[in-house]
């Protein structure tokens, strides 16, 4: 017993001294941008041919063979670039989103200004790919990010999105949106399922004298408690609860992928990619990289990401909840 309570002293310093520094490392940060100045919440927007274009031209004038050849390849340029002015066509865009999820699902703020702006600039044969990454988290942030992505397939604007490690949970809700899912060959797709854990400390309150009192109105408006003694019957509610947000995960897998055996995938395992593929999880196998170079040459491809300003508390929050996650999985993982 000396032994636990002594390590679980030390870790207990070990996290405190982690945030600590996270905290600090956030308030110098947010001081020096201070000092640079305020700048507002604004789109920024990338052409992804140009850094294909630019890729190749090094490739090319380093492999040239002396100043004629490098002059040859530049005339060459020079040309392929008024003819593309003068042709004065639209290339159909591929607008080109990321997703990186977290517990909270927090990137749908960005995700919904994004999605925004492509409504609003998009034509009918522009399509939209989602780098999507995320191992899920709460339903209800998530059940909106499907949502936000729910709304290109309402405008009937071609959604993709490319799992190139994983879409699990919530990131598989978002997934399923998509006309198309591409994943790479060890990518972690599916996790269909809902889970909630908590202790409960009401026997260690009991043996040190402590009362707990927690007064509600509606039967049901606290079913599990952390503090206080659970019942039979506030579990079997909770059960149900459960049961019933799977149910509603069930029915949206049906709506937007209808030739998916749902039975058979949403037991809350998951599967790599060639498996998924397999199962209909996915519809085909390829990272993102493949998906934008296959499409250089016959479309614009537009890389948009919404940038705000994060405030001082919510950067803290933020690096506070990672650096608890981390040393979670460092626990478990014990």
């Amino acid at each position: 017993m000396a032994f636990i309570h002594e390590y679980g002293l030390f870790f207990a310093k070990t996290v405190t001294l982690l945030l600590a520094f996270a905290a600090l490392l956030l308030l110098l940060l947010g001081a020096g941008r201070s000092r640079g100045g305020r700048r507002e919440a604004h789109l920024e927007l990338r052409r992804l041919n140009d850094r294909y274009r630019d890729m190749v031209r090094r490739i090319d004038h380093g492999l040239a063979k002396g100043r004629r050849a490098n002059r040859a390849l530049n005339r060459q340029e020079r040309r392929d670039r008024k003819l593309e002015a003068r042709s004065g066509a639209r290339l159909p865009r591929l607008y080109v989103l990321d997703f990186h999820g977290d517990m909270r699902a927090s990137a749908v703020d960005s995700l919904r200004e994004e999605i925004s702006a492509v409504l609003a600039a998009a034509r009918r044969d522009d399509e939209v790919l989602v780098r999507l990454e995320s191992p899920g988290g709460l339903v209800h942030s998530y059940g909106l990010a499907a949502s936000q992505l729910a709304r290109l397939r309402e405008r009937g604007i071609r959604l993709t999105v490319s799992v190139d490690r994983v879409a699990a949970s919530g990131g598989y809700l978002m997934a399923s949106v998509a006309d198309y899912i591409v994943a790479a060959p060890f990518a972690i797709v599916g996790s269909i399922g809902v889970v909630a854990q908590l202790p409960n400390l009401n026997r260690f309150l009991k043996k040190h004298d402590v009362d707990f009192e927690m007064h509600t109105a509606g039967e049901y408006k606290r079913t599990l408690t952390l503090f206080g003694e659970n019942t039979d019957e506030g579990r079997a509610k909770f059960r149900d609860t459960l049961e019933e947000t799977h149910e509603h995960f069930k029915a949206h897998l049906a709506r937007y992928r209808p030739a998916l055996d749902v039975a058979a995938v949403a037991t809350g395992e998951y599967w790599l990619g060639e498996r998924a593929r397999e199962l209909g999880l996915v519809d085909d196998i390829g990272t993102s990289d493949d998906f934008l170079l296959e499409r250089r040459d016959r479309m614009d491809l537009v890389s948009l990401t919404w940038r705000r300003r994060e405030g001082i508390a919510r950067r803290v929050s933020l690096v506070l909840e990672s650096t608890l996650a981390a040393i979670s999985r460092g626990a478990a993982g014990r």
